[in-house]
């Protein structure tokens, strides 16, 4: 199972999501826990920020997919291309 994570707080994501062109290591906020129906993985909406604070996606995740960010990591940016 995931980690379970606080509303608000900054998590990091554990693999890629091609099809919102994020990437693994992309910081994300957890903006709401969704509870698997049958007692299954929970899940959490993220929401996505650019390097200036605006949102550039919001995204629903199981909690296997998240990490939480850690005191050895530091931020870096990557530019967000269009996907074709």
């Amino acid at each position: 199972m995931g980690m379970s994570s606080e509303l608000y707080a900054q998590v990091a994501l554990r693999c890629d999501l091609k099809a919102r062109n994020l990437k693994r290591g992309d910081v994300a906020t957890v903006v709401d826990r969704v509870p698997h129906p049958t007692g299954g993985e929970d899940g959490y909406v993220l929401e996505v920020f650019n390097a200036l604070g605006e949102s550039i996606s919001v995204v629903t995740v199981p909690a296997s997919d998240i990490e939480a960010l850690r005191e050895d990591e530091v931020f870096a940016v990557r530019p967000l291309a269009s996907v074709s």
